[in-house]
Order: structure tokens, then sequence, then C-alpha cells
């Protein structure tokens, strides 16, 4: 169904070179990143509360580029398996037999790989979850573990863009991309919930091609014409978006406040610990925010929509402000009642009003 090493060989040779630096200056770049890894977790860990005792240890991996298609196609490989097995069962009987027949994995792998290739230049770092490992890709072997990715191109292209002072910015990413590894590792039940609703997304996928080709066409009649009469302007939808089923927009919609807490949670931290060991932390901040609001051009606003990235923008956005309204209202301990159980994490709605998360965690009213 995939031709998974065709992505990466499409990839590898589509991705743009990074900024141009001496051999000396990438070996201390990737020393320093190693360095700042390494002492973000007591830093985020004594500021979160999260991950003092039994922490599974997993590793810290400086990559280029190429090494981050490599590291992604791997773990698309593993999440998707039960999907591709499910429509590899179907494909001999199903009336669209022809059109996958046609399409084939070598032009699955090209699509996939032309996609990786667009992100890797945009990726400064990645906590994998669902990392298998390989060779050259180690990643935990404990229960819960993954890898946890900075990319060195793109962090070096990004502090220079900026014109931000490059220890402070290295550490500023490395403790955003700590928190993560901090929230997986101290919350032992998290990475299985994150895979069951995944799973169970995918679950719901139309297998059937005749019906898929149906609903991209759809969702392209849509993206053209603009939203139905009588619907209320949602800021606009991506392709992703459009050709779900509606129980994959309501597992979406749980999914869609897991990340939001995820990556909120992330910001809040590495803006609340920067003070003290980030001189510039403020510089940085708004110079970064503004980044990401303009975006680099007319075609990469256009390709963020289409992909959903102005979507993964949003969770930035809302997901810190719920830390930063919870926290301001019952503490960092009474915030982190939200890693008790699925129970407690928030939902899409609470996500936009914290204080209907208070009130039902800690019964508490506005």
């Amino acid at each position: 169904m995939v031709d998974w090493n065709l992505a990466v060989a499409t990839a590898t040779r589509l991705v743009r070179p990074g900024p141009e630096v001496s051999r000396d200056e990438a070996r201390a770049v990737v020393a320093e990143l190693r360095r700042h890894a390494k002492a973000s977790e007591a830093h985020v860990r004594g500021f979160t509360r999260l991950g003092t005792e039994d922490v599974h240890d997993t590793p810290v991996l400086v990559v280029d580029r190429p090494g981050w298609v490599r590291a992604n196609v791997a773990g698309f490989r593993e999440i998707l398996r039960p999907l591709l097995e499910k429509m590899q069962e179907r494909r001999g009987g199903s009336a669209g037999n022809a059109v996958l027949g046609a399409v084939g994995g070598k032009v699955t792998g090209v699509e996939l790989g032309m996609l990786l290739s667009f992100l890797s230049s945009r990726v400064l770092g990645q906590y994998e979850t669902f990392a298998p490992a390989t060779t050259d890709l180690p990643a935990a072997g404990a229960p819960g573990g993954g890898r946890l990715l900075l990319v060195a191109p793109n962090i070096v292209h990004v502090e220079r863009e900026l014109d931000v002072e490059p220890h402070d910015f290295r550490l500023w990413v490395c403790l955003h991309e700590e928190t993560h590894r901090t929230q997986f590792t101290a919350v032992p039940w998290l990475r299985d919930h994150l895979e069951g609703e995944i799973q169970s997304f995918l679950a719901e996928t139309d297998v059937d091609p005749v019906t898929f080709l149906e609903r991209v066409r759809d969702a392209a009649q849509s993206l053209a014409g603009g939203r139905p009469e009588g619907e209320e302007d949602d800021g606009g939808r991506s392709l992703v978006d459009l050709v779900q089923t509606p129980a994959q927009r309501e597992i979406l919609a749980r999914l869609t406040a897991v990340m939001s807490l995820l990556e909120g949670h992330a910001d809040f931290v590495m803006d609340g610990v920067g003070p003290d060991v980030v001189p510039s932390v403020a510089e940085i901040r708004e110079k970064f925010q503004q980044r990401r609001a303009k975006g680099a051009s007319r075609l990469d606003l256009a390709l963020r929509k289409l992909l959903g990235l102005d979507a993964k923008l949003r969770q930035y956005r809302d997901g810190e402000r719920f830390v930063r309204a919870v926290v301001g209202e019952v503490g960092m301990d009474g915030f982190n009642r939200v890693w008790t159980s699925p129970n407690t994490l928030p939902t899409k709605s609470e996500i936009a009003q914290p204080a209907d998360w208070v009130a039902r965690v800690h019964g508490r009213t506005e």
C-alpha cells in the first residue's frame, strides 16, 4: 500500500539544504544541544513537579533533515500498520481495486515523501511517542518510551532568521521538547490512551476506495466553493478535516483537546522556566510568535491551511491559555490533576473555557 523506502528516498532527494555551517560549528551545535537537553530535564521537572522518580530513560537524538524524515517514516509505518493491513485485505475484492492498482504503493510513497520533505525544514524538535527502534535510530526499551529529536539545521536556521542569541534559543527549544518527554514518561497511561484514540480514528476510516475518492471530490468542491449556505465560518477547514466521517470528527475533537493540552503545557513551561535560565526569553518569544503568525510566504500559508498546520498553531495558543488560566486558579499541583486519568483530561470545550474544567475536576465554580 505504501512504498516506505521510496518515501524516504523521495523526501531525502527533495529536502532543502540547511544553513551553511562549518564542520567545527556543526559539531559545536550538536554538542550544545545535547547539553541543553540534559540540563532541561531538571528545569522542567522542577517547574512542573512531574517525573521526579522512576522516569524511563529515553534517548535524545540530534538529527539533520534526512534523519528527521527517516525517524518519522518509521513512526508512520508503526502507527498506520493496522489500517494498511485492513486496506490490503479488502483490496482484492474491492470495487475500487483498479483505482488502487493504478495508484499503487510507489505513487503513495512519492506523495508521502513530498509531504515529509516540506515538513522537514519546519520542525525544530519532536518527541516521538510511537518510535520503534532501528539500527540508526534508537528508542527507549521501556513501555511508554520513545525518543526526543532535535533538528539541528532547522534550529540554526530559525535562530539566524530571528536574529536572537543562539545559546538562549537552543535552550529555549530544548525546554519545550523536554516538556513533551516529561509528559509521556511521567504519565504512564498517556501513551496508551493516545494510541487508542488514534487507532479508533483509523478504524473508522472508509477503506473502500470509491467512497474515499467521492469524499475527496466533495472536499475539493467545498474548498473551492466556500462553506455551505447557513454554515458558520469556522476559520476554514483543511482537506484532512473535510474527508472525515462523523465518528472521526468526535474522536478528533478529543484528540485536539489532548494535543492542545500537551502543546500548550510545553509552551507554558518553556516560558515559565525561561526567565531564570534564558535571559532573552521575552525577545525570543515575541519574535517567534510573529514568525508563527505570518508564515514564510503566500504559498507557505496556503499549504499550512491545506495540511491542517493552522490548527496546530491554534493548539499552541489555546492550550497555553488553558494551562495559564488553570494554574492561576488552582496552582501547579491543582493543574497536575489533569494527569490523573483519561477522565481528567480537558474536553475541547473545556480548553476554550478553563473554568469549566476547574469546576468539573475541583468542584469549584468561577
